[in-house]
């Protein structure tokens, strides 16, 4: 029987896995074999680069799939900010259901956007004050809660997960997903054991047929292991988890330097283009790139379908045994 929780009954899919919204990875190929296989697909709305190319990609989306899917935007800091609030008009005139957001409070003006719409929205939050603040503030309907673990920004708090869900289950009064090192069965069961409607993954579906990025890239992901992630940005309060390349040590590097390193200094490393070339022709050292520890439990590459549906059904066997762990007391013999 397929496990039904509030994510898979509030967004109509059939498996409670979200596909996370990852740069120059979150394209209507991907999302569509997401959603086609069951779970959430989800187009990252900056990807395209222009409002109208979002525009684009969602309608190639739905011809790929009748499923729901959804859309991210992530609000970072930037040199340049794009012009969100014309990708949110987009995101609400193509009739898009489900919004994923992340970042700071620069979020709130596309949040109430979709809000008004009718959007359903999921807010992406490292810390419990955080997400209590989205809800409170901003109506958010469900949280994305990310441990340290995760690909990209994990704030700069360094809970872990098993803390921060836990903690969530107790002071949240909305469903919550979770993000960060989930990449099997074991992650979703103990993610619904720690009061989470589902999970959230990046990493792992990088390491799918469908995936649009070069397949070197992929086997890297395969060999890599929990201890190949490195963590950028630290000393600038903006904290990144990347895979330990060589140009990632170098930023590191600078950073720790004395006197440390100004953003503008480390912006040639860093930059989006060159993480870009990355995904497209294979070069593990060309640019910094997103990886999460989740890598360490990644161990093939199959399509989203054989993925979605593997896990679903090593979680139910899970589950179906865990009634055993519960027995009634033994008299002793003594």
């Amino acid at each position: 029987m397929p496990i039904e929780t509030e994510l898979t009954r509030a967004l109509g899919i059939r498996v409670p896995i979200v596909q996370g919204g990852m740069m120059w990875v979150g394209t209507a190929e991907m999302a569509s074999a997401t959603s086609n296989a069951g779970g959430l697909g989800i187009i990252t709305g900056l990807t395209p680069g222009s409002p109208e190319a979002l525009r684009a990609e969602i309608k190639k989306c739905r011809t790929l799939t009748d499923k729901p899917f959804a859309v991210n935007l992530t609000f970072l800091p930037s040199m340049n900010p794009p012009p969100y609030e014309q990708y949110a008009k987009v995101i609400i005139e193509e009739g898009v259901k489900i919004a994923e957001t992340a970042g700071s409070g620069a979020a709130a003006p596309c949040v109430k956007m979709f809000k008004d719409a009718g959007i359903y929205v999921i807010h992406k939050c490292t810390t419990i004050k955080h997400a209590q603040s989205a809800v409170k503030k901003m109506g958010v309907d469900m949280l994305s809660i990310d441990g340290f673990e995760c690909a990209g920004h994990p704030g700069e708090e360094d809970i872990g997960g098993i803390v921060l869900l836990a903690r969530a289950a107790e002071d949240l009064k909305v469903p919550y997903i979770a993000s960060g090192g989930f990449a099997n069965a074991r992650g979703l069961v103990a993610a619904l054991a720690l009061g989470a409607q589902g999970i959230n993954c990046g990493t792992l579906f990088m390491a799918t047929t469908e995936a649009p990025i070069h397949q070197n890239i992929k086997d890297e992901i395969v060999r890599c292991t929990e201890a190949d992630t490195i963590h950028i940005f630290r000393t600038l309060g903006n904290t990144a988890r990347m895979h330990k390349n060589n140009v990632a040590k170098e930023v590191v590097r600078l950073e720790r330097r004395p006197g440390g390193a100004k953003f503008e200094e480390l912006a040639p490393l860093v930059s989006g283009a060159r993480g870009k070339k990355v995904y497209e022709t294979g070069d593990v050292d060309a640019g910094v790139w997103t990886l999460g520890i989740s890598a360490g439990l990644i161990h093939d590459i199959v399509p989203c379908k054989v993925l979605l549906e593997r896990i679903e059904r090593e979680a139910e066997e899970m589950l179906n045994r865990m009634p055993k762990l519960i027995v009634k007391p033994r008299q002793s013999k003594l």
